[in-house]
Parts: C-alpha cells; sequence; structure tokens
C-alpha cells in the first residue's frame, strides 16, 4: 500500500504520526540528540529522550520545539524528516501529502517555517491546522454544525482554548502554559522545600504518578531520588501528592484564567450552547488527576474528558487530511 498522506501533531513534549486507515503509527518524544562538533543528529525520539540529562559534553539532548513553535529550524527539519521517513519504511516511490497541527496563536512567520521544515523534510504539499480544530475533530465534536463547541486542548508547550461553530474559531487564545511549565513547578518546589535537585524526567514521573490538580482525601506517595544541594551527595526523598497540587497551583490558575477569557469573549448564543453541552478536555496534560473536576467547579460548567484525549490532535489530522475537501474553511494554508 502506498503512503499517500501523513498527518503529523508536532508537540513540544511528544510527536504523534497518523496514517489514514491505519490511525496513530508512531507516538515519540519530541527530541533530538546532536554532536556539538560536527552539528550531526546522533539519534531521535525515544532514543533521544534517554540521553536527556545523561549526554557527556560532546553531545546535546535538545528539544527543537518551544511552546509548540519551532525553536531550532534545522534540528526539527531533521526530526521531522526521520518521523517521515520511519512512517514510510524503505518505500519512496512519490513524496507524501503532510498535514501538520499547529497552536492557534501562531504567527505568520512561524507558519512559513513550519511549512518549509515539513517540504525541506520530504513532504509533497504542506497543509497547517490549528490544534483546536483538529483536537475538536479528534475528539468527534461535529464542528461543521451551527452551534457552539468549547474545547480545551492543553498540551506539553501550550494549552489551546477555544470556541468552534460552523467549522470555523469564533474565539480562542493560545496561553504558553502545558505539562513543561507543570513539570518545572514540581522540580522548583522540590528544590526549594526539600533542597533536593531533580531532573525534568523524574519531574514529569512525580507528576504522572502522584499529581492532582485537587487535593486528594487519600494521599498518595512516591520515592523520589536527586542530588541535596547542600551535600551535593546523592539522596532520596518521599513525596506526597499535596506536594505536588501545591506546586501546580499557579499554571492550573493560569490554564483557567485562559478559559474564563475565552468564555468572555464569546456571544450569549454560542455561551449558552457551552452551558448545554460542556466542555471538552484533550491533550495529554488534560489527563491529570482531577483537573477536569477543577475547571468544572471554578468555570461552573461540566467538564468531559475526552477519549483517549492525547491522540486528538493527531487523529484530528489525520481525518482532516482525509476529508481535505470538507475541512478545507478550517485549515489555514497549504504549499
Amino acid at each position: 500500500m502506498f503512503i499517500k498522506s501523513i498527518g503529523i501533531d508536532l508537540g513540544t513534549t511528544n510527536t504523534l504520526v497518523h496514517l489514514p486507515k491505519k490511525g496513530i503509527v508512531i507516538n515519540e518524544p519530541s527530541v533530538v540528540a546532536v554532536s556539538i562538533n560536527d552539528k550531526k543528529v546522533l539519534a531521535v525520539g525515544n532514543e533521544a529522550k534517554e540521553m536527556l540529562g545523561r549526554t557527556p559534553d560532546t553531545i546535546i539532548a535538545v528539544r527543537p520545539l518551544k511552546d509548540g513553535v519551532i525553536a531550532d529550524y534545522r534540528t526539527t527539519e531533521a526530526m521531522l524528516r526521520y518521523f517521515i521517513n520511519k512512517t514510510l519504511g524503505g518505500l519512496r516511490i512519490f513524496r507524501p501529502e503532510v498535514m501538520v497541527a499547529v497552536p492557534a496563536g501562531i504567527t505568520s512567520t512561524e507558519r512559513r517555517a513550519v511549512i518549509e521544515a515539513t517540504i525541506s523534510a520530504g513532504a509533497k504539499a504542506a497543509y497547517i491546522i490549528k490544534e483546536p480544530i483538529a483536537a475538536a475533530i479528534g475528539a468527534d465534536i461535529p464542528i461543521g454544525s451551527a452551534s457552539g463547541h468549547m474545547i480545551v486542548d492543553i498540551g506539553g508547550g501550550t494549552s489551546e482554548i477555544a470556541v468552534i461553530s460552523l467549522g470555523g474559531i469564533v474565539s480562542a487564545t493560545s496561553t504558553k502554559v502545558g505539562g513543561c511549565k507543570l513539570d518545572a513547578a514540581i522540580l522548583d518546589f522540590i528544590r526549594r522545600k526539600y533542597n533536593l535537585s531533580i531532573g525534568e524526567r523524574t519531574a514529569e514521573e512525580v507528576k504522572i504518578n502522584i499529581g492532582s490538580a485537587l487535593y486528594l482525601k487519600n494521599k498518595l506517595s512516591m520515592e523520589v531520588r536527586g542530588r541535596d544541594i547542600i551535600t551535593g551527595l546523592p539522596r532520596s526523598i518521599n513525596v506526597i501528592s499535596d506536594d505536588v497540587t501545591e506546586a501546580i497551583q499557579g499554571e492550573l490558575e493560569a490554564i483557567i484564567m485562559s478559559i474564563k477569557k475565552v468564555l468572555n469573549d464569546t456571544s450569549p448564543e454560542l455561551a449558552a450552547d457551552i452551558m448545554d453541552k460542556g466542555i471538552v478536555m484533550s491533550g495529554g496534560s488534560s489527563q491529570l488527576r482531577n483537573f477536569d473536576q477543577l475547571v468544572s467547579r471554578t468555570i461552573g460548567v461540566p467538564v468531559y474528558l475526552a477519549d483517549d484525549s492525547h491522540l486528538c490532535v493527531a487523529r484530528g489530522t489525520g481525518i482532516a487530511l482525509d476529508n481535505l475537501d470538507s475541512y478545507k474553511r478550517s485549515i489555514l494554508s497549504a504549499k
């Protein structure tokens, strides 16, 4: 079977690739290991993530995307080429059409950079779709209907909040708070409270294993290992879920403020639709324990977590590419 089209969710933390009729075929970290001396790409994805915080002076493991947009053009291009080649395997009879999901608040310069990087990485044509639209399509929201739907997509680098009606975005905002900021808050909190320095990966594990948006009745705990700031020696401590909840309050508040802002910019008719249908949450970081409950309590609107919420954007890009004519008005740009 010849592959003609590929949907890519180019995320700050993870990159997912969707193939029509096959679903998600790749879900790997957006990390690239580069040799400092000759700027050669040594590893991408899972292999490169294993190197984070463990490389010698001659190698750096980097995330080429920051806040959902390209921070390092050359490395992003190499990463895209790796994922496209891995998806296509050895068969390269012709170049595929590629659709890439990007944050709603992306500038025209950033959009052009994504298109150029995708074409350089081996695509015949590159299409850009806004993440909230892709997430809504992937979450089975009927975006073409004449009623308001609210999607809150919380990824690694950004949180995309949008009200969609008749296939387009009515009001939206993109805030640079996501899973990475939550990890950084946990890392900083443990450093301040316990005088223990931990790495990004450990902070992410703490968030996944014991993190909660609300204080839990039955506390969770986890042993965390790191380096003592005072003695410089390795040490382990016991961290409880309350620590994580306290650490991430500021970041969660910023996301909720963005949701309130979008609702304030929404017409009364569409706001009534959202009250009726509720808010749909997607993205990997939306899976944080009780986050949907926190949003629902604060906003006063029912909140639902989409099925396989971390796959919504990638699935949406694949569906949109498969039905390009139907979704043409929702697509930002093509080349």
